[in-house]
């Protein structure tokens, strides 16, 4: 079985344009939230038409997972230590550990954290 990785949003966009260093990532068993989604379908609506940005944001529905008040609760405790980092991947963060799915991303501030793939 291949390993977990909880993707963000800069992952998203990095496989979506078509990055070589997340070639790998294409084909391994994925989760990610709501809040990722939301800002994936966002940043695409600034680049692409309305029908296109939700029609590729559609196909990562099946990666969703639930995010429930005690994952945001314990986010919000790190965005306090760390407020540079965004709510979405905060939240991110957290729903990671709590399904042993590495986070992928290629946000610095996510760099040298534990169980974090980094790759820009």
């Amino acid at each position: 079985m291949s390993e977990l990785y909880f993707f963000d949003t800069y992952a998203f966009f990095e496989i979506i344009n078509g990055n070589l260093n997340y070639k790998k990532y294409e084909e391994v068993n994925v989760i990610t939230t709501v809040f990722n989604l939301a800002e994936l379908n966002y940043g695409l609506k600034k680049e692409k038409d309305e029908k296109s940005a939700n029609e590729i944001t559609e196909k990562y529905r099946a990666f969703l997972v639930e995010v429930t008040l005690d994952d945001v609760k314990e986010a919000m405790s790190l965005k306090i230590k760390n407020k540079q980092m965004s709510i979405p991947d905060v939240i991110g963060y957290i729903i990671a550990k709590k399904y042993n799915a590495k986070f992928l991303t290629g946000d610095k501030e996510f760099k040298d954290k534990h169980n974090v793939e980094f790759v820009k």
